[in-house]
Protein backbone atom coordinates (compact mmCIF):
# COMPACT_ATOMS: atom_id res chain seq x y z
CA UNK A 1 0.00 0.00 0.00
CA UNK A 2 1.38 3.17 -0.86
CA UNK A 3 1.21 6.38 1.36
CA UNK A 4 1.01 10.32 0.76
CA UNK A 5 3.22 12.57 2.95
CA UNK A 6 -0.11 13.53 4.65
CA UNK A 7 -1.64 10.26 5.67
CA UNK A 8 1.65 9.26 7.20
CA UNK A 9 1.70 12.75 9.24
CA UNK A 10 -1.67 11.23 10.51
CA UNK A 11 -0.70 8.37 11.43
CA UNK A 12 2.50 10.21 13.40
CA UNK A 13 -0.23 12.74 15.09
CA UNK A 14 -2.24 9.61 16.14
CA UNK A 15 0.52 7.73 17.69
CA UNK A 16 2.10 10.53 18.93
CA UNK A 17 -1.47 11.50 20.95
CA UNK A 18 -1.84 8.56 22.19
CA UNK A 19 1.72 8.42 23.47
CA UNK A 20 1.58 11.49 25.34
CA UNK A 21 -2.17 10.31 26.83
CA UNK A 22 -0.28 6.91 27.85
CA UNK A 23 2.37 9.03 29.28
CA UNK A 24 0.36 10.69 31.76
CA UNK A 25 -2.48 8.42 32.70
CA UNK A 26 -0.68 5.11 32.44
CA UNK A 27 -3.61 4.05 29.25
CA UNK A 28 -4.94 5.22 26.01
CA UNK A 29 -2.65 4.25 23.22
CA UNK A 30 -4.54 1.96 21.17
CA UNK A 31 -8.11 3.77 22.12
CA UNK A 32 -6.07 6.88 20.68
CA UNK A 33 -4.12 5.28 17.85
CA UNK A 34 -6.48 2.23 16.51
CA UNK A 35 -8.91 4.09 14.84
CA UNK A 36 -7.11 6.10 12.67
CA UNK A 37 -4.47 3.33 11.68
CA UNK A 38 -7.39 0.96 11.32
CA UNK A 39 -8.18 3.51 8.55
CA UNK A 40 -5.26 2.92 6.66
CA UNK A 41 -4.33 -0.60 7.58
CA UNK A 42 -7.81 -2.42 8.23
CA UNK A 43 -8.81 -3.86 11.84
CA UNK A 44 -6.58 -6.77 11.78
CA UNK A 45 -3.71 -4.98 10.73
CA UNK A 46 -3.83 -2.46 12.82
CA UNK A 47 -4.46 -4.36 16.12
CA UNK A 48 -1.37 -6.98 14.89
CA UNK A 49 0.74 -4.18 14.64
CA UNK A 50 -0.40 -1.90 17.74
CA UNK A 51 1.07 -5.21 20.10
CA UNK A 52 4.73 -3.77 19.37
CA UNK A 53 4.17 -0.23 21.11
CA UNK A 54 1.49 -1.41 23.56
CA UNK A 55 4.45 -4.02 24.73
CA UNK A 56 6.92 -2.22 24.99
CA UNK A 57 5.36 1.27 26.54
CA UNK A 58 4.03 -0.82 29.18
CA UNK A 59 6.95 -3.33 29.77
CA UNK A 60 8.87 0.12 30.18
CA UNK A 61 6.19 1.63 32.96
CA UNK A 62 6.37 -1.68 34.92
CA UNK A 63 10.06 -1.31 34.56
CA UNK A 64 9.79 2.64 35.39
CA UNK A 65 7.18 2.46 38.93
CA UNK A 66 8.65 -1.51 40.28
CA UNK A 67 8.77 -0.04 43.39
CA UNK A 68 5.68 0.44 44.11
CA UNK A 69 4.74 -3.45 43.68
CA UNK A 70 5.94 -3.61 46.85
CA UNK A 71 3.07 -1.40 48.21
CA UNK A 72 0.74 -3.59 50.50
CA UNK A 73 -2.62 -2.46 48.73
CA UNK A 74 -1.29 -3.83 45.45
CA UNK A 75 -1.95 -7.62 46.86
CA UNK A 76 -4.68 -8.20 44.56
CA UNK A 77 -2.84 -7.80 41.43
CA UNK A 78 -1.09 -11.23 41.29
CA UNK A 79 -4.62 -13.15 40.93
CA UNK A 80 -6.70 -10.30 39.05
CA UNK A 81 -3.43 -11.05 36.90
CA UNK A 82 -3.93 -14.45 36.34
CA UNK A 83 -7.82 -14.12 36.34
CA UNK A 84 -6.92 -12.00 33.12
CA UNK A 85 -4.83 -14.37 31.30
CA UNK A 86 -7.84 -17.19 31.18
CA UNK A 87 -10.19 -14.10 30.71
CA UNK A 88 -8.17 -13.56 27.25
CA UNK A 89 -8.30 -16.98 26.34
CA UNK A 90 -12.58 -16.93 26.99
CA UNK A 91 -12.83 -14.03 25.40
CA UNK A 92 -11.09 -14.95 22.33
CA UNK A 93 -13.62 -17.36 21.23
CA UNK A 94 -16.36 -15.13 22.51
CA UNK A 95 -15.59 -13.22 19.68
CA UNK A 96 -16.92 -15.70 17.24
CA UNK A 97 -19.80 -16.00 19.28
CA UNK A 98 -21.18 -13.04 20.56
CA UNK A 99 -22.86 -10.05 18.81
CA UNK A 100 -19.65 -7.22 19.24
CA UNK A 101 -22.35 -3.86 19.01
CA UNK A 102 -24.59 -5.26 21.60
CA UNK A 103 -21.38 -5.90 24.43
CA UNK A 104 -19.58 -2.75 23.47
CA UNK A 105 -23.27 -1.07 24.07
CA UNK A 106 -23.48 -2.48 27.84
CA UNK A 107 -19.62 -1.55 28.36
CA UNK A 108 -19.99 1.87 27.08
CA UNK A 109 -22.90 2.32 29.89
CA UNK A 110 -21.08 0.29 32.84
CA UNK A 111 -18.37 3.21 32.10
CA UNK A 112 -20.55 5.82 32.05
CA UNK A 113 -21.86 5.15 35.23
CA UNK A 114 -19.50 4.39 36.95
CA UNK A 115 -17.84 8.13 35.96
CA UNK A 116 -21.41 9.54 37.45
CA UNK A 117 -20.58 7.68 40.29
CA UNK A 118 -17.33 8.53 41.30
CA UNK A 119 -18.65 12.14 40.10
CA UNK A 120 -21.39 11.86 42.24
CA UNK A 121 -19.53 10.11 45.75
CA UNK A 122 -16.04 10.80 45.00
CA UNK A 123 -14.88 9.70 48.25
CA UNK A 124 -16.24 6.13 47.32
CA UNK A 125 -13.27 3.42 47.48
CA UNK A 126 -12.85 0.03 46.74
CA UNK A 127 -10.40 -1.16 49.60
CA UNK A 128 -7.22 -3.63 49.73
CA UNK A 129 -9.62 -6.72 50.62
CA UNK A 130 -12.58 -6.24 49.20
CA UNK A 131 -9.96 -6.21 46.02
CA UNK A 132 -8.58 -8.87 47.13
CA UNK A 133 -11.59 -11.18 47.06
CA UNK A 134 -13.10 -9.46 43.44
CA UNK A 135 -9.97 -8.88 42.32
CA UNK A 136 -9.87 -12.49 40.50
CA UNK A 137 -13.17 -11.89 39.03
CA UNK A 138 -12.31 -8.42 37.71
CA UNK A 139 -9.54 -9.61 35.75
CA UNK A 140 -11.02 -12.38 34.34
CA UNK A 141 -13.85 -9.97 33.31
CA UNK A 142 -11.31 -7.68 31.60
CA UNK A 143 -9.52 -10.41 29.95
CA UNK A 144 -12.60 -11.60 28.47
CA UNK A 145 -13.04 -7.91 27.14
CA UNK A 146 -9.81 -7.68 26.08
CA UNK A 147 -10.24 -11.23 23.66
CA UNK A 148 -13.73 -10.40 22.66
CA UNK A 149 -12.77 -6.50 21.59
CA UNK A 150 -9.49 -5.90 22.23
CA UNK A 151 -10.27 -3.51 25.23
CA UNK A 152 -10.24 -3.83 28.40
CA UNK A 153 -10.01 -0.69 29.85
CA UNK A 154 -13.84 -0.66 30.70
CA UNK A 155 -13.19 -3.26 33.43
CA UNK A 156 -9.70 -3.73 34.54
CA UNK A 157 -9.62 -0.01 34.31
CA UNK A 158 -12.16 0.77 36.00
CA UNK A 159 -11.52 -1.73 38.56
CA UNK A 160 -8.01 -0.45 39.41
CA UNK A 161 -9.20 3.12 39.38
CA UNK A 162 -11.86 2.65 42.09
CA UNK A 163 -9.16 1.73 44.71
CA UNK A 164 -8.13 5.26 44.64
CA UNK A 165 -4.01 4.58 43.94
CA UNK A 166 -1.32 7.10 44.12
CA UNK A 167 -0.38 7.99 40.65
CA UNK A 168 2.37 5.58 40.23
CA UNK A 169 0.35 2.53 41.65
CA UNK A 170 -2.14 3.12 39.40
CA UNK A 171 0.18 3.88 36.56
CA UNK A 172 2.21 0.60 37.52
CA UNK A 173 -1.16 -1.39 38.19
CA UNK A 174 -2.70 -0.70 34.61
CA UNK A 175 0.59 -1.14 33.12
CA UNK A 176 1.27 -5.02 34.32
CA UNK A 177 -2.08 -5.43 33.02
CA UNK A 178 -1.76 -4.04 29.56
CA UNK A 179 1.20 -5.99 29.18
CA UNK A 180 -0.23 -9.25 30.52
CA UNK A 181 -2.64 -9.15 27.91
CA UNK A 182 -1.03 -7.64 25.26
CA UNK A 183 1.47 -11.01 25.66
CA UNK A 184 -1.34 -13.36 25.34
CA UNK A 185 -3.25 -11.41 22.47
CA UNK A 186 0.37 -11.43 20.29
CA UNK A 187 0.06 -15.19 21.36
CA UNK A 188 -3.57 -15.65 20.04
CA UNK A 189 -2.52 -13.35 17.01
CA UNK A 190 0.31 -15.37 16.02
CA UNK A 191 -1.47 -18.47 16.21
CA UNK A 192 -4.31 -17.43 14.14
CA UNK A 193 -1.57 -16.20 11.01
CA UNK A 194 -2.46 -12.27 11.79
CA UNK A 195 0.79 -11.12 13.31
CA UNK A 196 3.20 -11.78 10.82
CA UNK A 197 6.81 -10.25 9.92
CA UNK A 198 4.68 -7.37 8.06
CA UNK A 199 2.60 -6.56 11.17
CA UNK A 200 5.83 -6.55 13.30
CA UNK A 201 7.94 -4.33 11.22
CA UNK A 202 5.21 -1.53 10.81
CA UNK A 203 4.75 -2.00 14.68
CA UNK A 204 8.34 -1.35 15.21
CA UNK A 205 8.04 1.92 13.14
CA UNK A 206 5.08 2.92 15.09
CA UNK A 207 7.46 2.81 18.20
CA UNK A 208 9.32 6.32 17.09
CA UNK A 209 6.67 8.29 17.58
CA UNK A 210 5.76 6.87 20.53
CA UNK A 211 8.84 6.93 22.54
CA UNK A 212 9.72 10.14 21.43
CA UNK A 213 6.05 11.63 22.85
CA UNK A 214 5.62 9.31 25.78
CA UNK A 215 8.12 11.42 27.98
CA UNK A 216 5.76 14.56 27.37
CA UNK A 217 2.66 13.11 28.63
CA UNK A 218 4.89 11.52 31.96
CA UNK A 219 6.18 15.15 32.36
CA UNK A 220 2.96 17.07 31.94
CA UNK A 221 1.50 14.49 34.63
CA UNK A 222 3.69 14.97 37.18
CA UNK A 223 3.00 18.88 37.37
CA UNK A 224 -0.50 17.81 37.88
CA UNK A 225 -2.01 17.74 41.62
CA UNK A 226 -3.54 14.48 42.29
CA UNK A 227 -7.03 15.70 42.06
CA UNK A 228 -5.85 17.46 38.71
CA UNK A 229 -4.54 13.92 37.97
CA UNK A 230 -7.30 11.98 39.05
CA UNK A 231 -9.80 13.84 37.02
CA UNK A 232 -8.37 13.38 34.15
CA UNK A 233 -8.58 9.63 34.11
CA UNK A 234 -12.10 10.35 34.92
CA UNK A 235 -12.56 12.35 31.32
CA UNK A 236 -10.50 10.15 29.69
CA UNK A 237 -12.54 7.07 30.82
CA UNK A 238 -15.82 9.46 30.18
CA UNK A 239 -14.69 9.82 26.25
CA UNK A 240 -14.08 6.05 26.23
CA UNK A 241 -17.36 5.33 27.20
CA UNK A 242 -18.76 7.77 24.59
CA UNK A 243 -17.28 6.11 22.00
CA UNK A 244 -18.64 2.90 22.68
CA UNK A 245 -22.26 3.74 23.34
CA UNK A 246 -22.03 6.34 19.98
CA UNK A 247 -20.38 3.30 18.10
CA UNK A 248 -17.59 6.07 17.19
Amino acid sequence: MEFDIGRLALMGVALAAGAVVKGATGMGLPLVALPVLTTFFGLQHAVALMTVPILYTNLFQVWRFRETAREPRLGFLPLFLVGGAAGVAIGTWALTSLPERALVLALGLILLLYVALRLAAPHWVIGPETARRIGPAAGLGAGILQGATGISAPIGATFIHAMSLGREALVFSMSAMFLLFALAQMASLWTAGVLGGAALLDGVLALIPTLIFMPVGQVLAARLSRRAFDRMILIFLGLIGLKMVLGL
